[in-house]
């Protein structure tokens, strides 16, 4: 056993406390140069010189083992250890000097070891892989005792530091009321209304602070999401970037040909001529070694034109289905993306997809959209590149056999001038308006999908639908068969066919309008006046059917019913139709007076005016001005124009005589017609016919 003095026990104290150099000082401290009680450090180096000999007691008891107690004698508790060897594996196991392992070393071994536990162990002292024993020490150090040099004390490890650390008190309880921070405060009772007053302000102080702060962030936050936002339109605009955010659906996605066999030129109606110009192209599809042999070759492109609704997308895959080939379907606006390169690209995988299933079909719907006039634009400087790729692959260096391209477009005027030369669309085919036959094949074809009266006739639907498209009068014919379902018929009859065309024509009816009995009467010999100057005028169109019905913008109407398509008109049926514009006004004018006569005639009088300025300036039918045409008459002499200003009101003035001469002679038909539009508000050709021949209608 071993007698300590108190000088040693606060040099005991500090190597306790310091854990980096404990092991150290806790394996070399017991030696028997510590029998010596010589005082080695001051308390004052240790930060402790304001503690009583009683509290450096006290707090030395707490931090070290006594070294005798009352029950037995200190030895039991202390024991002697080695001098630190160079690495942790000597601690702890020891080192024998009698033998050397394989690698030159020596071995440390213990008891009832094997031989490979003996290598194993040896493999962990090669040179390289020596963990070495060594601890970071002042450059000053101190000597505790003789022959002993004791650590230093860390920079970090102030005296005054040491001297709060080792006289801190235990840590409080926390505090969850108010009430509970005054008690640990141990405040008189005097200060603690003053204390919590002061604690509420300051706590209302602190919320009001942090509701500033989270407001200020969020205005922050919608600041920079706006300026954000504004960057990004501003990158959007600029001229060199040219982007426009557009959701696309992948950069290049799968081409894959579509098998057209249930259309064929039997589904086409009222476009003869276009059929008559594809056939040539279906032969070739079906047998290409009949025109190969002779040296000839097959068209590269097709350019369909016409107005929408024609029927080009039915021909082109009508074309697909008779000749049995793949057929490749595209958007001009599918080419178009955000990403710079992406049409050209694409225009790129689909003839390279076409020409791995050739002989096929490439149809391209919408053509001026991809194949526009190139123009110098700094806001889209990449976008040549797409009809640049699409000009390439039609007639390029490489070969392109086999691969037709069909493009369909209703506004031929925009497209390239490259595009459209022979060698790359070598045929153009135009779609027009069908004429009253296609009209009435068309009819015919959409009435056999539906229930019909087998007394329609399908050819009066078609003469008054002048003008009038394949998919107008799919609608028309759609629009019979609800109107039908809505009255409870079992099947379409004219009756419905005819509301529906005069619903396309002049909009639905408006039955909710209420008109008073003087506005009636004057619709009703305003169209009165019109049919009745149609009716006698030899050269007029007949009459379809006359109505006081509101419709549309109009209070009434009378249609007029061509009996076949007019591809050009004469100087007598130009002013047939000025005259039956008037019949309107005049039939006011001879009822009801100068002063009564109504705003209703306006659009008569334009119609009218258009066609004596028609006759003067572009037809040559002007005995004084001749056979001149005048396209612009901004462009003319003072002179001219009042020629021309002179011989239009003559026009519209004799027309207006000759209409009040005719409605003065037929006064009386005039009134008996009126009052059967005031009976039956709608009159057919039929009926016109018979009230004006003075036979009664049948009650309705």
């Amino acid at each position: 056993p071993y007698s300590f003095s108190h000088q040693l026990r606060p040099q005991l104290a500090h190597v306790i406390y310091n854990p980096l150099t404990l092991g150290h000082y806790y394996s070399c401290v017991l030696h028997t140069d510590f029998l010596s009680p010589q005082p080695a450090v001051n308390l004052r180096d240790l930060g402790l010189s304001d503690l009583r000999v009683g509290q450096l007691d006290e707090l030395l008891n707490r931090l070290l083992p006594s070294l005798g107690s009352e029950d037995g004698p200190a030895t039991s508790r202390w024991r002697t250890s080695h001098v630190s060897a160079e690495s942790f594996f000597h601690n702890k196991h020891g080192l024998s000097n009698t033998k050397l392992g394989v690698f030159g070393l020596p071995m440390f071994h213990r008891p009832n070891q094997s031989p490979l536990q003996v290598v194993c162990s040896e493999l962990q002292y090669w040179p390289v892989r020596v963990q070495n024993r060594g601890f970071k020490t002042l450059r000053k150090s101190r000597r505790v005792q003789s022959g002993y040099v004791g650590p230093a004390e860390p920079e970090g490890y102030t005296t005054t530091f040491m001297k709060g650390l080792l006289l801190r008190p235990d840590k409080a309880p926390e505090a969850e009321s108010l009430d509970q921070v005054v008690k640990l405060k141990n405040l008189p009772g005097d200060q603690q209304d003053a204390f919590k007053s002061g604690f509420t302000e300051g706590f209302m102080k602190s919320q009001a602070f942090t509701q500033r702060t989270q407001d200020s962030l969020r205005r922050t936050r919608l600041i920079l999401l706006v300026l954000l936002l504004v960057g990004i339109y501003g990158l959007s605009r600029t001229p060199f970037l040219s982007v426009r955010f557009r959701t696309t659906s992948g950069l290049d996605s799968q081409v894959d040909p579509v098998q057209v066999k249930s259309v064929t030129f039997e589904h086409v109606k009222g476009a003869e001529e276009a059929k008559n110009e594809l056939q040539d192209v279906v032969e070739f599809l079906r047998n290409p070694q009949k025109f190969t042999v002779l040296g000839g070759k097959l068209p590269k492109g097709i350019l369909l034109i016409g107005p929408p609704g024609t029927g080009k997308t039915l021909l082109a895959r009508a074309v697909a289905g008779e000749a049995d080939v793949p057929f490749f379907y595209a958007s001009g606006s599918e080419f178009d993306e955000m990403f710079v390169g992406v049409g050209a690209s694409r225009i790129r995988n689909l003839f390279k997809e076409a020409k791995a299933n050739a002989p096929c079909v490439i149809f391209i719907d919408e053509l001026d959209s991809v194949g526009g006039k190139r123009i110098e634009s700094p806001m889209h400087p990449y976008s040549r590149q797409t009809i640049n790729q699409l000009l390439a692959e039609m007639d390029g260096f490489k070969p392109n056999e086999g691969v037709i391209v069909i493009g369909a477009t209703n506004f031929a005027e925009a497209l390239d001038n490259a595009l459209i030369r022979p060698g790359r669309f070598d045929m153009q085919v135009t779609v027009p308006r069908p004429d009253v036959k296609g009209r009435t094949e068309i009819l015919n074809w959409y009435l056999q999908k539906i229930k019909v009266d087998p007394n329609v006739n399908a050819e009066i639907i078609a003469r008054g639908t002048v003008g009038f498209t394949g998919a107008e009068l799919e609608n028309l014919v759609n629009q019979a068969a609800l109107k039908a379902a809505v009255d409870g018929l079992d099947l379409v009859t004219m009756k419905e066919l005819e509301f529906s065309k005069d619903k396309i024509l002049m909009g639905p009816e408006r039955k909710s309008v209420e008109i008073d009995k003087k506005n009636k009467q004057i619709t009703a010999y305003h169209e009165s006046g019109h049919a009745i100057v149609a009716y006698y005028t030899k050269d007029a169109m007949p009459i379809n059917k006359a109505t006081i019905m509101p419709r549309g913008p109009t209070l009434g109407h009378v249609s007029m019913l061509p009996e076949n398509d007019q591809w050009s008109e004469t100087r007598a049926q130009l002013l047939a139709q000025m005259d039956v514009s008037m019949g309107g006004r005049v039939a006011e004018e001879l009822i009801f007076g100068d002063d009564y006569i109504t705003t209703g005639a306006s659009s008569d009088f334009d119609g009218a005016t258009k066609i004596a300025k028609m006759m003067v300036t572009r037809f040559g039918m002007s005995d004084k001005l001749g056979v001149m045409t005048y396209a612009d008459l901004t462009k003319q002499s003072p002179e001219t124009q009042a020629a021309i200003e002179k011989e239009v009101r003559v026009l519209l003035k004799d027309s207006y005589e000759r209409a009040k001469n005719l409605l003065k002679t037929y006064s009386d038909e005039h009134k008996t017609l009126a009052e059967a539009l005031l009976t039956y508000e709608t009159l057919d050709a039929k009926e016109i016919k018979l009230v004006l021949e003075g036979k009664s209608l049948d009650p309705r």
